[in-house]
């Protein structure tokens, strides 16, 4: 059975569609979704593929992963706009820097990786 993730899912509407890790789009149907299964953007799933009216379509659905709700978790607005804005001057130096033909050290680089992953974990919800 293949594998993959719910790149959209729609509970009002009742349908989604998942990306395979094969790379193929599936359409998922909230009648073959588990019932008392959570599904979100990000959920991993286990799946049977028969062919709808529209193209491949999910049948025999298993919920394998939930992301971590992160709504709940991240940070108030304001709090953001403070990160934001130091994340900008920080990245300001650094265009500076690179203007100059000097990339900046491994462990800085690191760091500013880090950061931007932190703060596109908050933004992606």
């Amino acid at each position: 059975m293949p594998n993959g993730k719910v790149r959209f899912y729609d509970e009002d509407k009742g349908f989604g569609f998942i990306q395979g890790d094969d790379g193929q789009q599936v359409y998922l149907h909230a009648s073959v979704v588990p019932e008392g299964a959570e599904v979100q953007s990000g959920t991993r799933l286990e799946y049977s593929v028969a062919d709808g009216r529209r193209g491949p379509q999910a049948l025999s659905v298993r919920v394998l992963d939930t992301p971590r709700i992160a709504k709940r978790n991240r940070k108030s607005a304001d709090e953001m706009a403070i990160i934001i804005e130091d994340l900008v001057k920080l990245l300001d130096g650094l265009g500076e820097r690179l203007k100059n033909g000097q990339y900046p050290e491994r462990a800085q680089s690191r760091n500013v990786a880090t950061m931007l992953r932190r703060v596109a974990d908050d933004f992606d919800v």
